[in-house]
Order: structure tokens, then C-alpha cells, then sequence
């Protein structure tokens, strides 16, 4: 009795593959009318193919912007998948500032190259900091809520749409097999099966207009999701404009900080008479406001005490 009835259901299931089967190619061919939707619900299943087209743009290129290297994107993609959170790993700037302190290490923290690019890759490590908090935020403010909204919403919205064209498929199929025996000869046995015909569209149509009905409910609330993108949209923009004004302090610092070595332009420029290298470097020129000097050789400041000096370059020393 069960194997009977697996098999009537199994033979009822292939008969409406092949009624839809029918239909559609019969649509794609001219020979058939297709049950057009209602233009409210045509705008609403518009409104969300533009919602995800642009939300899987806008979601790739935020991605491209975070992390424009492909082959790193796919491993963290990978690592990600595999162990649930991505690779902790340095940015440029990290990379930059490291070598900038070691090679100051290297040529001396007292001389003032190496004070100053110690300084320098400083900065570029404070950067890098800045870049991964913005990355982070990024991901928590805009890229997640969006990847949840494909991956729940979005599905569900697809998976309904696509019950709903079943639906239309097995109501046109219905709407054709009744045309088809009112167009036929009349026959003693032809009312019960034109009988049968209006009962099964009848219980098509209803089918259709419920799932018309839950589709619709699930294509309103992508106004829903637009109110909540809107906010993350906004938090992203913070987290940026956060992430660019720090940057720009720890820029504007750092050129203060160097501006203290006395870095000239090459043009005349007044300068604090130090001990040593910056006399001694130097021939002087008596002059009614100091004493003009043209340099003779470059020279490093040896501390925040003293100047850096180009070779040929004009100065004028003061008395303190």
C-alpha cells in the first residue's frame, strides 16, 4: 500500500514537471498565454533585483577598497571559511615603519637621519594601527550587515520568487487544459472531466494568489532593509572620515616634528649659531643683521640641539 502510494505520488510530481515543462516552452514559442502580475507587485520584485544587484556591487568594491589584492582577498575569504575569522595580518604601512626604525637603529638614533626616520616609522606604525581599526570597523558596520542581508533576506526573497513563477507555470497549464476541452467536440463523458478541469484551476489559482500574497509581504520589507543599509551606510562614513582626520593628526605631527631639524628650501634662511659642526662647516661673511655663511659640506644634526646643513646653501648665524 505505502510502495502504491509513493508511486502515485511520484507519477503525480512527474506530471506536473512536465505540464510546467509544457507551458513555458509553449510561452517561449508564442503559443501560449502567460499570466501577467499585478504592476504593484512587478515594481516591487524590480525594486528588489536593482536591491541586489547593487548591494553585491557595493559589497565587492568596499572589499576591493579594504583590501586591494586579489590573491589576498581569496585567502582570507578561505581562512574565513575554514576557521572561521581571517589571518591577522600587517598592512604596508606596518611593513614601511618597521624598516624605517630599524635602518634609524642602524645609522644612529643620535644622529638626526636616524632620529628622524626612528619618528617616520613611528608614524607608519600608528597608521597601520589606524588602517586595521578601520578595516575592522568597516567590516562590522557595512560589509556584515550586508553579507546577512544576501544570505538571509535576499534567499529567502529568491526562493519564494521562485515558488511564485512555479506557481504561475502550473496556473497558465490549468487555464490551457480547460481551454483546451471547452474547444474540444461535446462528448457524454467530456463534463467530468471538464469538471475536473475547472476544480483543479480553481485550486491552482488559489495557490497562486497565496503565494502572490507571501511574496509580496517578503518584497515590502526590502524598505525595511534599505532603513537599516542607510545606517550602515552612515557608520561607515564615520568610521572613515574617523580613520582619514587621525591620519592627517599623525601627518601634521610628524611634519612638526621634522621641521624642527632646520630642513631649508635652499633659501636664506636664519639659523641658531650651535656649537661645533654648524660653525666649523661653514665659511662666515660679516653681514649688518649676523654673520652670512655659506655652507661647505652637508652635516647631520647630532641632536634636537643642532641644525642639518646642505652643502652650498647660504645661511645667516646670530649670536645668542
Amino acid at each position: 500500500m505505502c510502495i502504491r502510494m509513493d508511486f502515485k505520488k511520484i507519477a503525480s510530481g512527474a506530471g506536473t514537471l512536465f505540464n510546467r515543462a509544457k507551458q513555458y516552452t509553449e510561452e517561449m514559442l508564442g503559443q501560449a498565454e502567460k499570466t501577467e502580475l499585478d504592476a504593484h507587485l512587478e515594481n516591487l520584485l524590480q525594486r528588489a533585483d536593482k536591491t541586489k544587484l547593487w548591494t553585491e556591487r557595493i559589497l565587492k568594491q568596499t572589499e576591493s577598497v579594504l583590501q586591494p589584492n586579489p590573491n589576498v582577498r581569496l585567502e582570507e575569504f578561505l581562512y574565513e571559511k575554514v576557521q572561521g575569522k581571517k589571518p591577522l595580518r600587517l598592512v604596508e604601512n606596518d611593513i614601511l615603519g618597521q624598516s624605517m626604525i630599524d635602518a634609524g637603529n642602524d645609522f644612529g638614533p643620535g644622529t638626526g637621519y636616524g632620529s628622524a626616520l626612528i619618528r617616520s616609522g613611528q608614524t607608519q606604525l600608528k597608521l597601520g594601527q589606524a588602517q586595521r581599526d578601520f578595516i575592522q570597523s568597516a567590516h562590522a558596520n557595512l560589509l556584515q550587515p550586508f553579507v546577512s542581508f544576501l544570505e538571509g533576506d535576499m534567499k529567502t526573497i529568491q526562493k519564494e520568487r521562485k515558488l511564485l513563477d512555479l506557481k504561475r507555470l502550473d496556473l497558465d497549464a490549468a487555464k490551457t487544459k480547460l481551454k483546451r476541452v471547452k474547444s474540444q467536440p461535446a462528448k457524454e463523458s467530456e463534463g467530468d472531466i471538464m469538471d475536473k478541469a475547472e476544480v483543479e484551476l480553481r485550486q491552482v489559482q488559489m495557490e497562486f494568489d497565496h503565494q502572490a500574497e507571501v511574496t509580496k509581504l517578503l518584497l515590502e520589507g526590502v524598505s525595511s532593509a534599505h532603513a537599516h543599509h542607510l545606517r550602515c551606510l552612515h557608520d561607515f562614513i564615520e568610521a572613515q572620515m574617523g580613520y582619514y582626520a587621525q591620519c592627517n593628526l599623525y601627518m601634521n605631527d610628524l611634519q612638526r616634528h621634522l621641521g624642527s631639524y632646520g630642513l631649508s628650501t635652499g633659501n636664506s634662511v636664519p639659523l641658531q649659531k650651535t656649537e661645533g659642526a654648524s660653525a666649523s662647516s661653514a665659511t662666515n661673511v660679516a653681514c649688518d643683521e649676523g654673520r652670512k655663511a655659506k655652507v661647505l659640506y652637508d652635516y647631520d644634526a647630532a641632536d634636537m640641539t643642532e641644525l642639518s646643513l646642505a652643502a652650498d646653501e647660504d645661511a645667516v648665524l646670530f649670536d645668542k
